[in-house]
């Protein structure tokens, strides 16, 4: 049994959202949260969000046990590119590409 959330074009690149779920992808979930409240990165404050998210949804739809739970699952892929421009010199453009990202979370019991 296991209990997924899924969050969708989050404005920062997958590079940088994967280095986070790196970090808490095995651990039980009070392991990851804290994890997530001490590391000084941009993405940790969505994927705490998410994980809160996911151990809800383990509770409430599929009756785990909260105190069991760990994260089996984590993982970013990209999600569509915000393309911008930015003038160069001789009348160039250079082009800047803003990335976003598609994260999802799926915790099972132990």
């Amino acid at each position: 049994m296991e209990a997924k959330a899924q969050l969708n074009y989050l404005r920062i690149s997958p590079r940088k959202v994967g280095i986070v779920c790196d970090l808490i992808r095995g651990k039980s979930v009070a392991e990851a949260r804290a994890i997530l409240k001490n590391t000084p990165k941009a993405a940790c404050e969505p994927l705490l969000k998410l994980l809160t998210s996911a151990e809800a949804n383990a509770e409430n739809n599929h009756q785990m046990d909260p105190e069991r739970l760990y994260v089996a699952e984590t993982y970013a892929s990209g999600g569509p590119i915000i393309k911008r421009i930015q003038p160069r010199a001789h009348g160039r453009a250079f082009r800047i590409n803003k990335r976003t990202s598609h994260v999802t979370i799926v915790v099972r019991e132990r």
